[in-house]
């Protein structure tokens, strides 16, 4: 049996990022019905819509969300209201906020259109919420009647709708509250699978309080289950492994995967002892293989007679039908029957972006809802056919619960249940169940208004999207006709091609470029031999820092000679080596990764995403070159031909960080080649390896040597190349200081033309938090912004501004998220957060977070080895109180009241730094009023404050943050650039033949 489980396995690592036809191809034969089979089918399904139509009055949330559908302004307002207000805790915001999404959209249009009388009077609180706060915010005739009265009513009004809303598809507040609830007239017939709420645990303490509720329902559902019932009769809980444990990562599969075998090994027992059924929920893609390690452990573990044990298997992934037949090979192996929940999956769009983020090969799900239905009616073949396992088929697709029964009632199998989710599919089942006799388990959320929030918005995301089921059937432009289509049909139509509207990662850019190719550190192989990759690596010796002005002279001579005949070269062939480099560096990417990892002291992921970035840079800049370098046509009189070119400037001057040796470095270097410049680099002191590595690509790449040339050493050679007066250019990344400096010397030269200086220096960076921001998200990406890379990264997060009435909760779950962290060895890839670059560094950042100890929030316990800043957060008075960057793991923390939004974003502005400032809130009007108001080059909306992506989010700052323009976008290669004009008199013999040529057709 293990071999079996092994062979699934080893399918699973086959079809994880497969071509979509592929894989389709071997699901279509089960999944595709007879002639006989599918006008039986279609008969049943026509019942069950029959059935589903005559509850729709009923069922007012299928009609609330038609009347309010997610692709109109309305259906985005109230999606973004329930989102957010129930967990705003100040009037001032729960008003701006109710403003903000309620006041603009067209509500009068929606009165009376709806059968469903909950949702016309829903819609009149609607319309007369916006009489009162008015459109765009402005007082209307009615609010200036309510007058001091309005706002505190409309409040009132607007939570409870929302509470009501959360009651709809939460089915207690409690688990005894939600027990009481399952035994009233309206379940009757129905089992439950109750989900105590908690979407993932952010920190420790998290993973214990989920714990604890798992066992304390286990607990009450095991004292009301009646021992006299079969165990599929009797309600159950379905536990979610994220909210578990707070670094559930591959990366952390060392410490999380035991501690999950014994929190669920805790749990199981408990199931086993209370007589009730457990099933493991489903996580996103990358987590599957944990996931099934820990399921595995579990059920071998022998509980004779339960039988209860389950897991959840999602249809859109590519490996659903491999972890079907894993899951039948793991039941044999133990000998009891498995449950196993098919669902069609909770994170398709999610997982979309992030395999375009990733830059992954393909995805690990299907792009098209007719190939997930495939997907799925191929598994539930299989989950019929196999009697090892116990199958719970969780649909609304009336087509898919009349295959199923189609399919089982020839077979005779009954031993399976169907599953909805609390307050939705009325209809569907209800006839089934109590006069059919089939079995059918809601699947049962329990929790409060917090925990509620993000599953509430994940369900109205699925069930509101105008693909599925739910949202087809209130739609009466829909026939019964397509709501019944084949999907196999369907899919054989598109040939299993996939959906045109979502690229392949490689070819996110269209035809432009391609884009930079990742490793998926998500897969434990993949990881387990990059790590080894870089564990193995020997650093190359650095080459020989340069001591002597003459040296820097010569390069700089060598550079000069060749640039005329480096200009001449067409542009075309200068973006090809620029592709050709690129190529190169995916080429080589494992030993620049691990170079990174030794001599920058990068993690893992970061050196990856930094070598990633190089390769968008060459590959950005050799498209842009062919876009901007050919000659423009300008009007003029006739007569007369105007023609704009741009032409190079000569010899540049790159001068690079050590905290991004290899992208700012080629990003710099590349710009200036592919522009017809020569270029004389100087890297960091502290990574010349990496710079030195790059250049002999370059020259694998085809780019002459004395074009590109390199030299090493401290400040004094920076100095000596910028004073030279043949630089025409000057590209810098540094500090603020050092920009000054290298302006001055580029002016002090009376002899020298002016010339331009690119400059990207530092920032005082804040994040302005306001409380209708998600406590988790704002925690998650604080972590990443002021942490990831140890904090060294020009956009990272220094200063964080909570708005008060938020503060104390933000940091309590912000400290245990600390917590969670691992400092150590970078090339360790469980370490978050590794040493600062060098000695200097560290004495410089300790010595003043020492001297800010009694300001200290939280601090991470100091490291016995290595140079490793313990990351700290320090408690400001004022936001005005931060002065200088500090380079390094070290947060700053201050508050602001609220309706002083203005006025904080005045005093980020106030320092005179303007790189990056980060926002979370949910209303738009405030997003609207700190994008006016923030002098800063990159402004990140309700999301992390780093890793600008290169011609998505070009990178730059303004003020003591940077001359412009910025790099990675559409306007930085100007700067490498003269433009030069050329006006011809076309005449010939003083007259113009072109207009004398002219016929007069009049």
């Amino acid at each position: 049996m293990t071999s079996t489980r092994d062979s699934a396995r080893t399918l699973m690592g086959t079809l994880h990022r497969a071509p979509e036809p592929q894989v389709l191809a071997g699901l279509l034969p089960a999944a595709t019905l007879d002639v006989a089979t599918r006008t039986a089918v279609e008969n049943r399904a026509l019942g069950l819509l029959a059935d589903l139509r005559a509850a729709q009055g009923a069922g007012w949330v299928n009609r609330f969300l038609h009347q309010y559908r997610l692709n109109t302004a309305e259906g985005v307002a109230l999606l973004s209201l329930a989102e957010a207000f129930l967990r705003v805790p100040d009037a001032a915001t729960a008003d701006l906020l109710i403003r903000d999404k309620l006041g603009a959209p067209d509500w009068s249009g929606h009165l009376g259109d709806s059968d469903s009388a909950l949702v016309n009077s829903a819609t009149w609180g609607l319309v007369i919420t916006r009489a009162v706060v008015g459109e765009d915010g402005r007082a209307s005739v009615l609010r200036r009647l309510i007058a001091r009265a309005g706002e505190p009513f409309v409040r009132q009004a607007v939570g409870a709708a929302m509470r009501l809303m959360g009651q709809v598809f939460v089915m207690g507040r409690t688990i005894d509250e939600a027990l009481s609830r399952a035994a009233d007239k309206d379940n009757r017939g129905f089992t439950a699978s109750f989900d105590m709420l908690g979407e993932a645990a952010r920190t420790a303490e998290d993973g214990e309080r989920y714990f604890a509720s798992y066992l304390n329902a286990i607990r009450a559902v095991g004292k009301d289950a009646k021992r006299s019932d079969a165990i599929t009769q009797r309600h159950s809980i379905s536990v979610k492994l994220s909210a578990l444990h707070p670094r559930y990562e591959t990366a952390h599969a060392a410490a999380c995967v035991p501690a999950l075998i014994d929190m669920l090994q805790q749990l199981a027992d408990a199931a086993a002892s209370a007589g009730i059924g457990l099933t493991v929920d489903a996580e996103e893609q990358e987590r599957l293989t944990m996931s099934l390690d820990i399921i595995a452990a579990v059920a071998r573990q022998p509980r004779p007679g339960w039988g209860g044990f389950g897991m959840a298997v999602q249809a859109y992934g590519k490996r659903a039908r491999a972890v079907i037949a894993w899951a039948g090979a793991l039941a044999g192996e133990t000998g009891d029957q498995l449950t196993v929940r098919l669902v069609k999956g909770a994170y398709w769009d999610s997982e979309i972006k992030r395999t375009q983020e990733n830059g992954l090969s393909d995805y690990p799900l299907f792009t098209r809802k007719a190939a997930t239905d495939v997907s799925y009616l191929a598994c539930a073949a299989d989950m019929l056919a196999d009697t090892r396992l116990y199958p719970a088929f969780a649909t609304h697709n009336a087509l898919t619960v009349a295959t199923i029964l189609e399919w089982a009632s020839r077979s005779g199998r009954r031993d399976f249940e169907f599953q909805r989710l609390h307050g939705m599919g009325e209809g569907l089942f209800e006839r089934l169940v109590q006069q059919d006799g089939w079995r059918c388990r809601t699947y049962a959320p329990v929790g409060g208004h917090r925990d509620l929030l993000a599953y509430l918005v994940r369900r109205l995301l699925e069930n509101g999207a105008n693909s599925s089921f739910v949202h087809q059937l209130a739609d009466e432009n829909v026939s019964d006709a397509d709501l019944l289509a084949d999907p196999a049909v369907r899919i054989a139509q598109v040939k299993a091609a996939p959906h045109p509207s979502i690229p392949l990662p490689a070819a996110l850019y269209g035809d432009s470029r391609r884009n930079s190719a990742g490793i998926d550190l998500a897969d434990a192989d993949i990881l387990a031999a990059t790590t080894a990759h870089v564990a193995g690596f020997a650093l190359p010796a650095p080459p020989a820092p340069l001591h002597m002005l003459s040296e820097v002279n010569a390069a700089v001579s060598a550079a000069h000679a060749a640039f005329p005949a480096w200009a001449c070269t067409p542009v075309g062939q200068r973006a090809a080596m620029l592709d050709k480099l690129a190529d190169l560096l995916e080429r080589d990417r494992l030993d620049l990764i691990a170079a990174l990892v030794h001599e920058a002291r990068k993690t893992i992921p970061d050196a990856l995403a930094e070598v990633r970035e190089a390769v968008d840079f060459c590959r950005y800049y050799a498209a842009e070159a062919r876009r901007l370098m050919v000659p423009m046509l300008l009007p003029g009189p006739t007569g007369e031909r105007n023609e704009l070119h741009l032409a190079p400037r000569g010899v540049f001057a790159a001068i690079a960080p050590w905290n991004f040796p290899l992208a700012i470095f080629l990003g710099q270097v590349a710009a200036a080649l592919v522009a017809g410049n020569a270029v004389v680099a100087k890297p960091a002191p502290q990574t010349p390896v990496i710079a030195a590595m790059a250049r002999t690509l370059a020259l694998e790449a085809g780019v002459p040597a004395a074009v590109f040339s390199l030299v090493t050493g401290g400040g004094d050679i920076g100095d000596a190349l910028v004073r030279d007066p043949r630089i025409m250019g000057v590209a810098f990344t540094g500090s603020t200081a050092t920009a000054r400096r290298i302006a001055r010397a580029l002016l002090d030269d009376d002899t020298r033309p002016l010339v331009p200086l690119i400059a990207e220096t530092g920032g005082i960076n804040a994040m302005i938090v306001d409380s209708t921001a998600l406590t988790e998200q704002v925690v998650a990406d604080v972590i990443t912004s002021a942490f990831r890379s140890a904090g060294q990264r020009c956009s990272a997060l220094r200063l964080l501004l909570l708005q008060a009435d938020v503060a104390e909760r933000t940091l309590a779950m912000l400290k245990g998220a600390m917590d969670c962290l691992v400092l150590g060895d970078p090339a360790n890839p469980a370490t978050d957060v590794g040493p600062v670059i060098d000695a200097a560094a560290y004495d410089r950042l300790e010595t003043y977070r020492q001297s800010q100890r009694t300001r200290w929030v939280h601090a991470l316990p100091a490291t016995a080895t290595g140079e490793i800043v313990a990351p700290t957060i320090i408690q400001l008075d004022s936001p005005t109180d931060l002065t200088a960057e500090w380079f390094g793991p070290i947060l700053h923390v201050a508050t602001w009241p609220a309706g002083k939004l203005a006025q904080t974003v005045a005093a980020v502005n106030a320092s005179g730094f303007g790189l990056t400032m980060g926002l979370h809130s949910r209303i738009a009007s405030v997003a609207a009023e700190v994008t006016a108001l923030a002098e800063v080059g990159n402004l990140y909306v309700n999301r992390s404050m780093i890793g600008a992506v290169v011609g998505s989010q070009p990178f730059g700052g303004e003020g003591l943050s940077g001359t412009g323009f910025k790099a990675g976008g559409p306007h930085y290669l100007y700067r490498f650039l003269s433009e030069r004009t050329v006006s011809t008199d076309t005449t010939s013999a003083g007259g113009n033949a072109t207009l004398l040529s002219i016929e007069d057709v009049g």
